[in-house]
């Protein structure tokens, strides 16, 4: 029966398209580049779902209809979203008028698609060509052909999944904003992967996707599609005049005319839909004032399910996620160097500064934040290097760095445990890139072994300092190689009472000092000056690094 196999293949077809989810996301520069097609169409199917699943085992086709009809309308997300509830109730609608529901003809699957059309394109105020909507009319176009000739159901199935996949490879030929960043619709590519996806698992052949890659949009997905587009990363996209995507349920409470209701929201903005029957509608616009938008709505009942979505932010947010697959996919075709370097860093003048030491990847972490073996072992293969050394900068990370150098099986990972991020500094100064990864490991180990490390920060709990004296909450400590020295109340006077010590103890020539993220460029340089006036002979090397918790870090060598 057309509802038993409905009921079936529609979740595996659902989940077909919500696997391929991003891949559509990434495609969606029309009408703005907001990277979440494919996200609203998931959902909106994944909400179908429910909806059938939650029908008895022997529900009628009627019954199935009503849910999809329903379950669309309720879950639609996004303009992708909602046009594809109404694709969704027209050909649901459609099988419901098939004259043998144990096993459609192809005229019942051709008069499906019409109905598909003439539902779709009435919700539409404004068809766009080269979108969802094209492909749609292009199958139903298709079947009504094929219906005229000796051909098996199943063969005319097969026909209109080519036919869809040859509908979008035209896509950017019909709008050229498609053309112009070099990919197909992103809706109309996600519907053809749903189509395909619910024809297979008609056909038994769940799972069995065509390779149409969206890197290159329409590649042989099937053996009559030929042109290829591909994506490229567009960063001119100048956007919609409109920022936000608003879309809500809408319940009427008075009469309410769904025309007059999009002749009015076209004043507040565009992409305007209404779709639904009395009193229960969908209602999705693009607008710059949404208050303006809700308001209008309140005036006739109640609204509910608000969804209020920043398009510029989402626009920015597909073209970091492409960025990032550029560069992973460069990374795979250049060849490997021969040495490589992962450091943790807690600040972002320390990731500046080992980067400009010739760190390769630099993983977010400090004290209070650890990365996990997870974390360093992908920052490794990032580096694409035969060999790489990995500075921890913590000695609460360098188990979890040891870690990921036994479980890389792409490169040999040497650790260098160096317990501050100054020591890391050293470590790359001896660095000689002609050298061994055993000999680097080696020498960057005896640099860490001069480097002498200074930490000041406050105390969080009532403790005691090495001497015994104790030490109260919100106290300033000077901490050195982990043995808290200095106890006061003030950063500048500890910082410069735990230099004296230090200095005291054994003298160094040189100075490193970074500030913390809670001390101003004013503090940092009263700072510096009185440690110049204080240590005359000590050469002073001051930076910003941001780091959190510590407003001072610094090391003597």
């Amino acid at each position: 029966m057309i509802a038993n196999v409905i009921r079936t293949c529609f979740p595996v077809a659902a989940k077909a398209l919500a696997d391929k989810a991003e891949d559509v996301n990434k495609l969606n520069v029309f009408p703005v580049p907001d990277g979440d097609t494919g996200t609203n169409m998931s959902l909106t199917l994944g909400t179908v779902v429910k909806e059938v699943q939650a029908l008895p085992a022997d529900a009628t086709m009627d019954e199935i209809a009503k849910a999809i009809t329903h379950g669309s309308l309720m879950g639609a997300r996004g303009n992708s979203g909602v046009i594809t509830s109404q694709i969704l109730r027209g050909i649901a609608e459609g099988l419901c008028e098939a004259k043998n529901q144990e096993e459609p003809t192809p005229a019942d699957i051709a008069r499906a698609w019409r109905r598909g059309v003439k539902v779709a394109f009435k919700a539409v105020r404004k068809p766009v060509e080269g979108t969802i909507l094209t492909v749609l009319r292009d199958i139903s176009n298709r079947a009504d052909k094929l219906e005229k000739t000796k051909i098996t159901t199943t063969e005319m199935l097969d026909a209109l999944v080519v036919e869809a996949y040859e509908s979008v490879a035209r896509t950017p030929d019909l709008l050229p904003v498609l053309k112009e960043n070099g990919v197909v619709d992103s809706g109309a590519y996600g519907f053809a992967t749903f189509f395909e996806a619910f024809v297979n698992a008609v056909e038994g052949k769940a799972g069995e996707l065509s390779d149409f890659d969206p890197t290159v949009t329409a590649a042989d997905a099937k053996s009559d599609v030929s042109s290829k587009v591909q994506i490229e990363l567009n960063n001119d996209w100048e956007g919609s005049e409109f920022r936000y995507c608003n879309e809500f349920l809408f319940h009427a409470e008075k009469p309410f005319d769904p025309d007059e209701a999009l002749t009015h929201l076209a004043t507040l903005g565009d992409c305007e839909l209404v779709v639904g029957s009395y009193p229960d509608y969908k209602v999705h616009v693009h607008s710059n004032e949404p208050n303006k938008v809700l308001e209008y709505m309140l005036g006739f009942g109640q609204i509910f399910e608000v969804f209020i979505h920043n398009m510029d932010l989402e626009a920015a947010d597909r073209t970091a996620k492409i960025a990032e697959d550029q560069k992973a996919a460069a990374a795979e075709k250049a060849p490997k160097k021969p040495l490589g370097f992962v450091a943790v860093a807690a600040g972002s003048g320390q990731e500046s500064i080992l980067k400009s030491l010739g760190v390769d990847v630099v993983v977010s972490g400090g004290q209070t934040m650890n990365p996990s073996t997870a974390d360093i072992l992908g920052a490794i293969e990032e580096t694409n290097a035969e060999n790489v050394i990995v500075l921890p900068n913590n000695g609460n990370i360098r188990m979890a760095s040891e870690a990921a150098a036994s479980a890389c099986e792409d490169a040999h990972v040497a650790v260098v445990a160096t317990k501050t991020v100054l020591q890391a500094f050293s470590a790359m100064f001896v660095v000689d890139p002609d050298a061994s990864l055993e000999d680097n490991a080696e020498a960057m180990r005896e640099a860490i072994a001069e480097v002498r490390g200074g930490e000041v920060t406050r105390a969080v709990r009532d403790s005691q300092a090495a001497d015994g004296s104790p030490i109260h909450d919100g106290d300033v400590m000077g901490i050195q190689d982990g043995s808290i020295d200095v106890v006061g109340d003030d950063v500048k006077k500890v910082t410069l009472d735990l230099i004296a010590k230090m200095q005291d103890e054994e003298e160094g020539d040189s100075l490193t000092i970074l500030a913390g993220s809670d001390m101003d460029d004013e503090a940092f340089e009263n700072l510096v000056d009185a440690i110049e006036e204080a240590q005359p002979d000590l050469e002073v090397d001051a930076h910003r690094g941001e780091q959190p918790l510590y407003p001072v870090v610094f090391a003597i060598e």
